[in-house]
């Protein structure tokens, strides 16, 4: 089950407040959750702003529950350090040093018949010539 770590979003209208909430990626923004978390409150200042037990968030990102964008900057501004993993793979291919590229491979070949052509030709006029 893949979980995420994410803002649940509580209050009235014009007046939201949001739970930091560990819930499965597949449920929706304010439906079914596993564990609260946190709780954060746009409309105030200094540390009552957002407030999260750390235990449990380390907990979760132990198991593996990613964060989503709206929650790092929160946690970040509580003054902990969090590993962020990039999204997807990375698809450039490195070359193994000890590889040559084929293009190489092909340019040396055809070198190396152009210098034998060139070769024979000269010792067939010179030969010729004689």
């Amino acid at each position: 089950m893949a979980t995420k770590i994410r803002l649940r979003r509580t209050g009235t209208t014009n007046l939201a407040l949001y739970r930091i909430v560990v819930a499965d990626a597949r449920s929706p923004r304010d439906g079914r959750f596993i564990e609260n978390i946190g709780h954060y409150d746009p409309r105030k200042e200094g540390k009552e702003k957002v407030v999260v037990n750390m235990e449990r968030l380390k907990y979760w990102l132990s198991v593996g529950a990613q964060m989503t964008e709206s929650v790092i900057p929160l946690v970040k501004a509580q003054g902990i350090e969090i590993p962020v993993k990039k999204k997807g793979r990375s698809r450039s291919k490195k070359v193994k040093p000890t590889q040559t590229k084929p293009a190489e491979i092909k340019t040396e070949s055809v070198e190396q018949v152009k210098e034998e052509t060139e070769a024979t030709a000269a010792e067939e006029t010179s030969a010729a010539t004689e």
